[in-house]
C-alpha cells in the first residue's frame, strides 16, 4: 500500500501543471495547512510586507508635502492680493508727493510710516516726465495726469501734488520735459530743489555762467574752474585751434556728446555731425582743454550732509564716468566744502546739489560742472543717501503743507487734506469753532407748540465776523395783517416769531441798563406774536 501523500501534494494519478511543493508549514499549536501554490513563471514575486509599508508612507508623505506647498501658495497669493488690496495710506488724511524718477527706485518704501502733523500721511506717486501731464490754473491749482498699468492696460488718473521731489533731469538730449516744470511753477508747488532753480540747471552753459561769478568772487585759487568757451551754434567752431579739446554739444548727461578732439581735421568732422543732427540755432557748442586725469571727484550734498568720492577709469577711458571704474568714499576736505557750499548757495538756494572736479596727473584740480537734485547716487552708501533725501523731504512738507490754511493762496481748491483738517481744526485766532445753524425747521409735534429751535451766542472775538448773520436774525419781523391760511404757514410763521423771541431774550444780558425799555417793548411784541401764533394754532384745529 503506498505512502499517503504529502501535504501539499496531489494525489496520484491526478497530474498538475506546476511543480510539487515540498516545503512544510509548522505553525505552533495548529493544524497544518496547505500552501498557496507558486507563481507561474513570468511573473515576479510580490512585494516583501516592510518595503510595501515604507512605500506607501513615501508616497503619503508626498501626497502631504505636495498639499502643503500649494496651501502654502493659495495663501501667500491670498495676502498679497489682500496687501495690494489694502491702502498703504490714510484716505481721509494725507498729503500727496510726487517723485519725478525712473522706476529703478521706489521711493514709496522710503517715505511708508512718515507722518505729518501727527495723523496726516504721505501718499507718493512715482512717475517719469514723460507718463505725465500738468494743467495748472489761477483759480485750481495744478492737476497732474499720470498714465499707469493695471493688468496691463494704460489708464490715466489725476491728482493734486502738495510737494514735488525731482530726482530725473526734465531736459536730456532730445527729451525737453521744461513745459512740465513750467505748470507745477505756475499752480505753486513746493519742491526739492526748488523749480526755480531746477529751471535754472536746464541749459549747462548757463550754470557755467554763474560758476564764472564765482571765480571771479572767490578768485581762481579759491575757485579753480576750467577754462570753456562758448559757441552759439555749431558753424562757429572751426575758429577754435587749441588742441587736444574736449567739445560738449547741447544739453546731455553722463557723457552723451562729448568727444575729445586731437586736431583741426577731427573738430571739423564734429562740427559738420552736430550740424546735420538737428536745428543750428538750438545745439549751442562749448569747447574745454582736455585735462590728462588721474581721477575725478564728486561732492555731494544733501542737507547738511557732504560726501566726496573718488572714481578712476580701471579700463582706459578717457571718461571716468562711463565703463567699468573704481569708487571710493574719501574724506571731505574744507576745500571740497566750501566749493559745494557757494554752488549751493545759487539761484536762491539748492539743498541737494553736487559738483565734479577733475584731477590732473600734476596734482592740480579743477572744477568741470556742477548739478542739481537730479545728480545720481554713486557708493555704497545710496540707501543711506536716498533715506536723507526723504528726511529732508519731509521736513520740508511738514513745514509747507499746513492743513489748517491754503497752501497756495485765495481762488485755489483745497485738497482732500486740507479740507479734512480744516473740518477739524480751530480757526486762527484761537477761539471755538462756531457750531453750523440748522439747515431747516424742526417738524413740530403733534398736539402741541412748535419746539423752540437751539441758538448758541457766537464769542466776544467772533461777532465782528458774523455781523451780517446776527444783523439778520435781529431785525424785527413786521406781523402780518391777515392770518396765515394754512397749517404750514402758521408753523413757519411761529417759527420764525419764537426765533427772534429767543435772540431778543439772548441779548437782554449783553445790553445796558439804559436799554430797559426798549427790552420791555420787545418783550411785549413778543407776546403779541405768541398770541396770534397759538390763536391760529387751535383755532383752525
Amino acid at each position: 500500500m503506498p505512502p499517503p501523500p504529502a501535504p501539499g501534494q496531489s494525489a496520484p494519478g491526478q497530474p498538475t501543471g506546476a511543480a510539487p511543493e515540498l516545503s512544510l508549514s509548522f505553525g505552533a499549536g495548529k493544524a497544518p495547512t496547505t500552501a498557496a501554490p507558486a507563481p507561474p513563471r513570468g511573473v515576479s514575486a510580490p512585494t516583501s510586507p516592510a518595503k510595501s509599508r515604507e512605500s506607501l508612507l513615501q508616497r503619503v508623505q508626498s501626497l502631504t508635502g505636495a498639499a502643503r506647498d500649494q496651501g502654502a501658495s493659495i495663501l501667500g497669493a491670498a495676502v498679497q492680493s489682500a496687501t495690494q488690496r489694502t491702502p498703504a495710506f490714510n484716505k481721509d488724511k494725507y498729503f500727496t508727493l510726487l517723485v519725478l524718477d525712473d522706476q529703478n527706485t521706489d521711493w514709496s518704501k522710503y517715505f511708508r510710516g512718515r507722518r505729518l502733523h501727527g495723523d496726516f500721511d504721505i501718499r507718493v506717486e512715482q512717475a517719469e516726465f514723460r507718463d505725465i501731464t500738468v494743467v495748472s490754473s489761477a483759480d485750481t491749482g495744478p492737476v497732474v495726469t499720470m498714465a499707469a498699468y493695471r493688468s496691463g492696460t494704460r489708464v490715466a488718473r489725476s491728482f493734486r501734488p502738495d510737494f514735488v521731489l525731482i530726482r530725473q533731469p526734465p531736459r536730456d538730449g532730445s527729451s525737453d520735459f521744461r513745459s512740465t516744470i513750467l505748470g507745477l511753477k505756475y499752480g505753486g508747488v513746493p519742491s526739492i530743489n526748488s523749480l526755480h532753480s531746477i529751471y535754472q540747471f536746464q541749459d549747462k552753459p548757463w550754470v557755467f555762467s554763474h560758476l564764472l561769478q564765482l571765480q571771479r568772487r572767490l578768485g581762481r585759487d579759491g575757485f579753480p574752474l576750467i577754462e570753456q568757451t562758448f559757441f552759439p551754434n555749431p558753424r562757429d567752431l572751426f575758429q577754435f585751434t587749441k588742441f587736444p579739446s574736449v567739445l560738449k554739444a547741447g544739453h546731455c548727461h553722463g557723457g552723451v556728446a562729448t568727444a575729445r578732439l586731437e586736431n583741426q581735421s577731427a573738430l571739423q568732422d564734429a562740427a559738420g555731425l552736430v550740424s546735420g543732427a538737428g536745428n543750428d540755432t538750438h545745439c549751442y557748442c562749448t569747447i574745454e582743454p582736455y585735462i590728462d586725469a588721474k581721477f575725478s571727484v564728486h561732492i555731494q550734498k544733501i542737507g547738511n550732509n557732504y560726501k566726496a568720492f573718488m572714481r578712476k577709469s580701471i579700463t582706459g577711458n578717457w571718461k571716468t564716468n562711463q565703463g567699468s571704474a573704481m569708487l571710493e568714499q574719501i574724506t571731505l576736505t574744507e576745500k571740497y566744502k566750501s566749493w559745494v557750499d557757494e554752488i549751493s548757495e545759487l539761484f536762491g538756494g539748492m539743498e541737494v546739489c553736487g559738483v565734479s572736479v577733475v584731477v590732473a596727473k600734476d596734482g592740480r584740480e579743477y572744477i568741470i560742472s556742477a548739478c542739481d537734485s537730479t545728480f545720481a547716487l554713486i557708493g555704497d552708501s545710496q540707501e543711506d543717501d536716498r533715506r536723507q533725501i526723504a528726511d529732508l523731504v519731509s521736513g520740508r512738507m511738514q513745514n509747507v503743507c499746513r492743513p489748517s490754511m491754503a497752501q497756495t493762496g485765495p481762488g485755489r481748491l483745497p485738497s482732500r487734506s486740507s479740507v479734512s483738517s480744516r473740518a477739524e481744526s480751530p480757526t486762527d485766532d484761537g477761539m471755538a469753532p462756531t457750531p453750523p445753524l440748522p439747515a431747516g425747521p424742526r417738524p413740530a409735534p403733534m398736539g402741541g407748540p412748535p419746539p423752540i429751535p437751539e441758538r448758541t451766542s457766537p464769542a466776544v472775538g467772533s461777532i465782528g465776523r458774523l455781523s451780517s448773520r446776527s444783523s439778520i436774525s435781529e431785525l424785527p419781523e413786521e406781523p402780518s395783517s391777515s392770518g396765515p391760511s394754512t397749517v404750514g404757514g402758521v408753523r413757519r410763521d411761529s417759527q420764525t416769531s419764537q426765533a427772534s423771541s429767543i435772540s431778543s431774550v439772548s441779548r437782554v444780558g449783553q445790553r445796558p441798563p439804559q436799554t430797559q425799555s426798549s427790552v420791555v417793548e420787545d418783550a411785549e411784541d413778543t407776546m403779541k406774536n405768541l398770541r396770534k401764533t397759538f390763536a391760529g394754532i387751535f383755532g383752525d384745529m
